[in-house]
């Protein structure tokens, strides 16, 4: 049986490692390889963002995208690492140019799949799945303190990321199934 507990105790010691980002994948990737027991411990049963830790050199979030949930643009300004459990989560990236953005490839996630992203990293997410994506996002910081910023799809303008508005879009995928 996972423990949530010693699952961030766990990656609380990555910390402690030469190279944390690197020893945090591999903790994601040995508890991402137990698919069952991660959704038994944290059930995908809805789509929503939860705060499993949060400190200023570290934050850990069960997130949970709903069936064809999109996300837009948006950068972290730290590192982080994704792990899936259940569904899948696509990332398409983006890169900074004089225009705005430019498309810079994906990465498409499935169960067992762990993904690093740098402190520059810019991305979009979707679930292309019909069920519920569980995740566990793990960033190199305090990603809820952090000032970051979101694009909108369509024109890529860049504005302060708008906590309030993710809030509503996990709510509304909520209310579509």
């Amino acid at each position: 049986m996972l423990s949530v507990d010693d699952l961030i105790g766990d990656l609380q010691a990555c910390l402690h490692e030469t190279s944390p980002v690197v020893a945090v994948r591999d903790v994601l990737a040995r508890v991402c390889a137990r698919p069952d027991e991660l959704a038994e411990a944290l059930p995908p049963n809805r789509s929503e963002i939860e705060v499993l830790y949060g400190a200023p050199d570290l934050t850990v979030l069960k997130v949970v995208w709903g069936p064809g949930m999109a996300f837009q643009p948006h950068n972290h300004l730290m590192w982080a690492a994704i792990g899936i459990y259940t569904g899948g989560e696509d990332n398409t990236f983006y890169r900074r140019t004089d225009q705005g953005l430019a498309e810079s490839g994906g990465r498409e996630l499935r169960p067992g799949d762990v993904c690093l992203l740098g402190d520059d990293t810019i991305h979009a997410v979707v679930n292309p799945t019909r069920q519920h994506a569980g995740a566990i996002h793990v960033y190199g910081g305090d990603l809820i303190g952090t000032p970051r910023s979101e694009w909108t799809p369509d024109t890529f303008e860049e504005s302060t990321y708008d906590v309030t508005a993710m809030h509503a879009a996990f709510a509304a995928a909520n209310s579509q199934v």
